[in-house]
């Protein structure tokens, strides 16, 4: 190889890996909410309770806690329930929606992101695909479950399971 095209080679690669170590510009790595909207089956709403706003259109906002007796008596929140509420979630203005930490509203279908706000490593894990269900292809689409699927969010921790029998091991076939 001629040393002109050798020092050539040698050059690209060399900065190849200079402008690969230099942090990318913020255009470059938008911020998580600027990132496409996954696909996911609808909420588990339970029968009649949405929208929300059929019901709670006319009705005066109470923020205060209380154990809730007239609607929604079946709710017991055990979800960090000595500092959570139901607005804490649930936003008051637009009963449809949910609101994140900073006030921005998000839909039920998009709820991991209310979610990941406090269990981030959950959210990260659930995105890649090792914590929950995601179906589809590995390098193309993609179905997720959201964590209502799996999780009461007003109670999230799975009930105690009964362990099965192991499996039977299969019979050989006769020689």
């Amino acid at each position: 190889m001629r040393p002109v095209l050798r020092l050539a080679m040698v050059l690209a690669v060399s900065a190849a890996g200079l402008s690969a170590a230099q942090p990318r510009p913020a255009t470059q790595n938008p911020p998580a909410r600027a990132q496409e909207r996954l696909e996911v089956p609808p909420p588990p709403f339970s029968e009649g309770i949405f929208p929300c706003s059929d019901c709670h259109r006319d009705l005066k906002v109470n923020r205060a806690r209380r154990i809730l007796t007239d609607m929604h008596a079946d709710i017991v929140l055990t979800h960090d329930q000595e500092h959570r509420w139901c607005l804490d979630c649930h936003d008051a203005a637009d009963r449809d929606r949910l609101h994140l930490a900073s006030g921005e509203l998000v839909p039920f279908d998009q709820s991991y992101l209310l979610c990941g706000q406090c269990h981030g490593e959950k959210l990260r894990d659930w995105r890649a695909g090792v914590h929950g269900r995601r179906t589809g292809e590995w390098n193309g689409h993609k179905s997720y479950l959201l964590c209502a699927h799996c999780h009461n969010p007003h109670q999230p921790r799975f009930r105690a399971m009964a362990p099965k029998p192991a499996p039977l091991r299969p019979a050989r076939p006769p020689k």
